[in-house]
């Protein structure tokens, strides 16, 4: 099963009233929680990273991500779909040897499908980013007092995977793009007495978002 970021591990271990409602104790977390986690990213590159990065967390830790992720950028041509999408039998041979990435096939070549479903979005005049803001949820939702009210998929989340992989998309389930959701601000899933909170609302008010 696909875990949501953050991890199920950082959800069942309640954070302390006023610090971060998770990663604490941990530099990387910490920093993903401080600077990216539902900050908005609309863009088509920086959506397509996330798409990519939440496949290949599929069944693993995101820790194990995180860590791995400037080495994604660079096996992956720093996430430009329209470079990744002309990749061939040899760079497919080449990150099936990467030991510093996932080396799973599937997933290695989801990414290139996906590549070339986001050109092909962008060709028919519907980018990946109008689709995906397209579905997101209309109204402001309550802020979550703890994980135990944070969903792992919406009907949003779940409409958003039926139109995807109608499009071509791979590794596109309904709890891996909530994940996605989370992760890019199109939700807001910070807790209510996360001290991050404030900044996030503000940076997705700023970007039009409920």
């Amino acid at each position: 099963m696909t875990e949501s970021a953050p991890p199920r591990d950082e959800q069942e271990r309640p954070a302390p009233a006023g610090r971060r409602c998770f990663g604490e104790g941990d530099p990387v977390f910490e920093r993903y929680h401080d600077e990216e986690w539902g900050f908005p990213v609309l863009d088509e590159r920086g959506l397509f990273e996330r798409l990519t990065l939440e496949a290949f967390q599929s069944g693993l830790s995101w820790r194990t991500i995180l860590a791995r992720r400037d080495a994604f950028r660079v096996a992956f041509a720093d996430f430009d779909p329209d470079a990744v999408a002309r990749f061939g039998d040899r760079e497919l041979r080449r990150l099936l040897t990467d030991a510093t990435i996932i080396r799973n096939r599937a997933k290695i070549e989801a990414t290139l499908a996906n590549a070339r479903a986001t050109l092909a979005l962008r060709s028919a005049g519907e980018p990946l980013d109008t689709l995906v803001r397209a579905c997101a949820p209309a109204t402001r939702q309550r802020a979550p007092a703890s994980w135990a009210s944070v969903p792992a998929s919406t009907p949003e989340s779940v409409a958003l995977a039926r139109e995807l992989k109608r499009r071509g998309f791979r590794f596109v389930g309904p709890t891996t793009l909530y994940a996605l959701m989370q992760a890019c601000g199109l939700v807001d899933d910070h807790l209510a007495d996360c001290p991050a909170r404030p900044a996030v609302e503000r940076a997705r008010r700023a970007a039009g978002l409920p």
